[in-house]
């Protein structure tokens, strides 16, 4: 077990949303304001002091590894558990050794201001199994909405409606025990893991987050993500600064 705070970076997606980037660049290694978008969460996750980083990779990982090496250069330790076949958003955590009892899981593609450290704090304060960072996301529906009846008759018609829903951050943080939860080599997904626990009656936090977010999941996303970095980069950026190898 580590002596450091511990977090695993899911970064083994082949990211078909945004080919054809990403067929031959992995999507965390795609630049954010010149810098890979992995670097940046790195540099989070050290300025916040988790310093044991496992990063679960598949989709070119060759890349990935030869970028940031075991961590030295980062100030982190690194270490990488490589899937033989696709796993599915959750899978990877059923081959990675040497977990801590509480440890973070985070998708290698998401931009954010989040204080990992409170978010943390949060989990072990809570003593459940699992707690799930949580924003509130504004979709903006551009079509005319019908509700009905059961009798099909129309009762509302609404014009290009905004709808507003709980979503994950795709952050996570886990007690040791889910690994007694996730088949074993097997593709799972985390809504599987989720409801899964909650059925045995397991507990699952929500950690409730309205500072910035987005992911870099489709072009539209990752086109806005590069728009918004140079005015909110001071706030995802902390104070540690790396000499970085410029995209």
């Amino acid at each position: 077990m580590s002596k450091y705070k511990q977090a695993v970076i899911l970064a083994g997606g082949k990211g078909r949303r945004l080919e054809p980037y990403t067929a031959c660049v992995p999507k965390p290694l795609m630049p954010i304001g010149g810098r890979p978008i992995l670097e940046i969460v790195v540099e989070q996750l050290n300025y916040y002091g988790f310093r044991h980083i496992k990063m679960a990779v598949g989709h070119l990982s060759g890349l990935i590894e030869a970028y940031f090496g075991y961590g030295k250069k980062f100030g982190v330790q690194i270490d990488y558990s490589f899937e033989n076949k696709p796993l599915g958003t959750v899978g990877p955590l059923s081959i990675i050794r040497d977990l801590n009892k509480n440890f973070i899981v985070l998708n290698g593609d998401l931009v954010t201001d989040l204080n990992f450290s409170n978010f943390f704090k949060f989990h072990i304060k809570e003593g459940n199994i699992a707690t799930i960072g949580i924003y509130k996301k504004s979709i903006k529906i551009d079509l005319g909405v019908i509700n009905l009846s059961n009798h099909k008759n129309i009762t509302d018609y609404i014009e290009k409606p905004t709808l507003q829903y709980y979503v994950s951050m795709g952050i996570y943080a886990f007690n040791k025990k889910i690994t007694e939860f996730i088949p074993k080599n097997k593709k799972y997904d985390f809504p599987d893991l989720i409801n899964f626990l909650i059925k045995n009656k397991q507990k699952v936090s929500a950690y409730f987050f309205n500072g910035y977010w987005r992911d870099i999941g489709t072009h539209e996303e990752y086109r806005n993500v590069n728009e918004e970095f140079d005015a909110i980069s001071h706030k995802i950026i902390k104070l540690r600064r790396i000499k970085s190898k410029r995209c």
